[in-house]
């Protein structure tokens, strides 16, 4: 059977499913080499929640994996020195690897890696970088040519969708180097199959004094200024939605701000980071979901499959990369002009009605099935079957 290497910083909720699913499959043979030794209790401070964080689905469970001594002298994966593994490379090769799959280059040792398998095994990337925030000037040609450099050293690219295609077009990399492998997450997680979610959302918009024939909003992520919660916050407050809530979900850095400014509002629900067995109940207590990211940095927005996942209409800015593949424009939501008041204001108004947005929802989830791990695994199996 193949072997394939993958190389990642630390165990994340997104990731795990994807590794379970491939080595359920047994069609190759996977390792995963985490990075991040220093991260393998599980327990890590995310600077976007402002909290240590513990995910509480198993992330290392049913695959194989080993973390990687890191003697970064400030370990963590916000900088390129905080990954720094000598023995990397060597443990690859021990184990007699196939295949290189790298998630991100901007770790000392993943483009070492990189660098080191280029034309001695096929070398696999995964990154969701898009051109939604570039700026023209001498820096971005100046970056553009450093990328391209990087990118000559990787055989095939794993793009996310439309605009991390984009991405890596613009880089170099030819079309046949690039296979589609879908942003994805276990949507399976947030199907409602038994009516269970449903039921304890309805008991915690009792609880939160919203009625059933309300119309809710909701935001659900970092409280971090990238989100642009407060412009979601002015828009839900100019239309003036008789019956209307909005419901933010999370904490971080802007928590303390936001709540300051706008707790008091008994139509205006802040509650806190809620662990992920538990984010269908909190997808379940509204009608539509929003991300209003104006960015830098909003890749994709992974809150949104998960949104329709759950069957949620959703309103998107056009800063998430998601926006040009998930949204299906009037049929499961909208896009709106990122930092444009009005533009958002005028597509809330176009989801107040009830009967509407649970038709929406069911689109949401008829979309969101074809963007799933199974697709993901089945590209990742062939690249390797096929070059190995």
């Amino acid at each position: 059977m193949k072997r394939l290497a993958i190389v990642t910083t630390h165990p994340v909720q997104y990731n795990a499913p994807l590794f379970i699913m491939l080595q359920e499959r047994n069609k190759i043979s996977l390792k995963v080499f985490y990075t991040w030794q220093q991260a393998e209790k599980g327990i890590k401070f995310d600077p976007g929640f402002g909290k240590k964080i513990n995910w509480d689905i198993p992330l290392l469970d049913g695959y194989d994996y080993c973390f990687v001594k890191n003697t970064a002298a400030e370990p963590g994966s916000h900088h390129f020195s905080g990954i720094i593994n000598p023995g990397l490379n060597d443990a690859i090769i021990e184990w007699n690897a196939d295949a290189v799959l790298v998630f991100g280059w901007s770790f000392k040792s993943h483009l070492q890696c990189i660098r080191f398998f280029h034309g001695k095994i096929p070398v696999l990337f995964r990154g969701d970088s898009t051109l939604l925030d570039e700026k023209p000037g001498l820096r971005s040609i100046l970056r553009r040519i450093s990328l391209k450099w990087v990118y000559r050293h990787i055989d095939h690219a794993l793009y996310v969708g439309q605009q991390n295609k984009a991405y890596f077009t613009k880089h170099g990399l030819k079309n046949e180097q690039l296979v589609f492998a879908p942003h994805a997450i276990d949507n399976s997680r947030f199907a409602d199959r038994d009516n269970s979610y449903h039921e304890a959302a309805s008991r915690w918009r009792i609880a939160l004094g919203i009625a059933e024939e309300d119309i809710v909003f909701l935001f659900a992520g970092k409280l971090e200024p990238k989100k642009n919660i407060e412009l979601l916050i002015t828009a839900f407050s100019a239309i003036k939605p008789q019956g209307g809530h909005l419901i933010i979900v999370g904490n971080g850095p802007l928590e303390k701000k936001l709540k300051e400014n706008y707790l008091g509002r008994n139509n205006i629900h802040f509650l806190n980071f809620q662990n992920q067995s538990y984010m269908p109940v909190v997808y379940n207590l509204c009608d539509v979901f929003v991300l209003p990211s104006k960015g830098p940095g909003e890749t994709w927005g992974l809150a949104v499959n998960e949104a329709m996942a759950a069957s949620r209409s959703v309103i998107v800015s056009d800063k998430c990369g998601c926006a040009v593949d998930l949204i299906d424009i009037g049929k499961n939501g909208y896009v709106f002009e990122s930092g444009n008041e009005v533009d958002l204001v005028e597509k809330m108004k176009l989801m107040l009605n009830k009967k509407r947005t649970k038709k929406m929802g069911e689109h949401s989830k008829f979309i969101i099935q074809d963007w799933s791990m199974e697709k993901v695994c089945t590209s990742i199996e062939q690249i390797v079957l096929i070059n190995c």
